[in-house]
């Protein structure tokens, strides 16, 4: 079997501390299936990469070996062109280190016989929970997708369509508020799962996204409710780094001095700042929410610039930099000063030493972070925290008026 190391867009920094690699067999047996491979896509957590492996189908039968640290979600498909959660012939399961079996039939991946993983058995009887959820949920999905088609479809023609294009993206995006409800209850399975099972690795899994705009304190509460294995997994580790992330960004902490080239190819450091309020904006050119709050910043720039306030734009456009050239040009917010995050993509690798986000645990746009003139963050702005109503009550206090 040959492997390839791949890139992952869900890698973030791991610690050096790394667990025992232990051998894991999965044996899987095919029916109506003529493709001649079968690929397995999953990270290793101690190398802090994605690896692809593949297996020949020989008589209807296969065999994936290896090493792992620990229980890891796997992505297991026949097309290697097709990375699709809604692909028939895919499906995600817990791999653990010891010897597991799966039956696939073609076209009925999702509903495959896997036996000899514990932590594969906690997460499927999650998951039953959430169908009937997700049955209710649907016909929101389904008119979620119409919007979104034309939208696509839109941004597709000539240029003059392109306020028409804009318009449609934000009602479908606007339409997406219609999930909340059914969000909202598979979270609180989610948490609950979590409080009944801290000794289980699906639970660190579960973590990782409540990280994403969630309430710091419920988060960090729910983590240190894990148990000691499971915090020291490799998931665990990741929702500890986030967490501190997020705390560096937070109120009390010293900024960053983070140092860049801007917009217009002119260096700029925080620190040359000092003495002034600086509103630092994480947002990128295809966030919806960031473009549609833009007037309302350009208002707040207006009315306290002469005060002592600058706003520095920081965009997740690093591979799409025109974009951001443009959507700045657009929006027309070249009046404060403009730089890119800093994150590298270079031989299908992620480098994230010179990412300013890192340092500030932004993991949601948009997110804002006031920082005063001793370079001390006062307030975080971000969807599930603070909104933009307590920035504006901020600033107000800050300047009068």
């Amino acid at each position: 079997m040959k492997k390839y190391i791949l890139s992952s867009l869900l890698l973030t920094g791991l610690s050096s501390l790394a667990l025992a690699q232990q051998p894991f067999v999965l044996k899987g047996e095919t029916v109506n299936i003529t493709s001649p491979q079968v690929y397995m896509a999953y990270r290793s957590q101690g190398a802090g990469k994605s690896i692809l492996d593949s297996a020949k189908i020989e008589n209807n039968r296969f065999v994936f070996k290896g090493k792992i640290e620990e229980p890891v979600m796997v992505y297991l498909y026949l097309d290697r062109n097709s990375r699709s959660v809604d692909d028939p012939n895919a499906l995600s399961f817990y791999l653990e280190p010891r010897n597991m079996s799966i039956r696939l039939e073609k076209d009925k991946f999702k509903e495959a016989l896997i036996k000899g993983s514990k932590t594969q058995e906690e997460w499927a009887k999650l998951d039953r929970e959430k169908k009937v959820i997700r049955k209710e949920m649907a016909p929101v999905l389904e008119e979620y997708g119409r919007l979104n088609k034309r939208y696509m479809d839109a941004d597709a023609e000539l240029k003059q369509l392109e306020a028409k294009v804009k318009k449609l993206k934000e009602e479908a995006y606007d339409y997406r508020e219609n999930f909340t409800p059914f969000n909202d209850r598979m979270s609180k399975l989610d948490v609950e799962f979590i409080q009944k099972n801290p000794d289980s690795y699906a639970s660190s899994y579960l973590m990782q996204f409540m990280t994403t705009g969630g309430d710091l304190n419920k988060v960090e509460g729910l983590y240190n409710s894990l148990s000691e294995r499971v915090k020291n997994s490799g998931y665990g580790r990741e929702i500890a780094e986030k967490i501190q992330g997020i705390k560096n960004g937070s109120p009390g902490s010293k900024a960053f001095g983070f140092e860049a080239t801007d917009i217009n190819d002119k260096a700029i450091t925080l620190a040359e700042f000092k003495g002034k309020y600086v509103l630092l904006d994480f947002w990128a050119s295809w966030c919806v929410p960031c473009r549609k709050g833009n007037p309302h910043l350009i208002d707040l720039y207006t009315k306290y610039k002469s005060k002592g306030f600058e706003i520095i734009g920081v965009a997740d456009d690093d591979r799409s930099e025109a974009a951001w050239r443009k959507a700045v040009d657009q929006d027309k917010i070249g009046i404060w000063r403009h730089v890119l995050n800093g994150l590298k993509y270079e031989n299908g690798e992620f480098d994230r030493s010179k990412s300013i986000s890192v340092h500030f645990g932004i993991s949601t746009l948009p997110t804002k972070i006031l920082i005063n003139p001793e370079g001390v963050i006062v307030g975080r702005y971000a969807s599930g925290a603070e909104t933009d109503t307590e920035l504006d009550k901020k600033l107000a206090e800050l300047f009068g008026g």
